[in-house]
């Protein structure tokens, strides 16, 4: 019995949650723009390229349409939570990846956002080093001066003609 009321509360508590009532009054209006934003940032990541492979982000479905979550954490400001699969779990390319999710972001995001850029967890062999790098202004800074770093992280981000 205490089984079936325990499956009881879980299925309730999620479908409160994927309705939005859980959050309060308006949370049904901005749960929806919630996932509208999460869409709009999906957009603007799937076209990366793959700096090893003349595929997209999305072709080689390191980057999916759920692996992005939008939280309205202030009046028109945004947490951005962004997690994704490299290819393979030795990807050495899994930090360059996650720069050029942020530069993207940083500069194609028409909305107010604090961004936070982490590996699906499980996915990479050093996940917690690299979300530490991808997720340290300064660390991106520096590797921006790079340019050698910086012309590949434009090559991957430009849009295509």
């Amino acid at each position: 019995m205490s089984l079936v009321l325990g499956l009881l509360s879980h299925t309730l508590s999620r479908v409160l949650w994927y309705s939005g009532l859980r959050r309060g009054c308006h949370a049904p209006r901005s749960h929806a723009m919630e996932q509208d934003k999460a869409l709009e940032v999906y957009d603007i990541i799937r076209t990366i390229r793959d700096p090893e492979k003349p595929n997209t982000l999305e072709e080689l479905e390191v980057v999916t349409e759920n692996c992005v979550e939008v939280q309205e954490i202030g009046e028109d400001e945004y947490l951005v939570i962004i997690r994704f699969t490299p290819t393979v779990p030795h990807c050495s390319l899994a930090t360059l990846i996650g720069l050029c999710l942020r530069i993207k972001l940083q500069r194609c995001l028409p909305f107010r956002h604090k961004l936070e850029i982490y590996i699906t967890e499980g996915t990479h062999s050093t996940e917690e080093d690299i979300n530490k790098q991808i997720n340290d202004k300064e660390r991106v800074a520096a590797a921006m001066e790079n340019p050698n770093l910086r012309e590949i992280v434009e090559q991957c981000v430009t849009e295509p003609d």
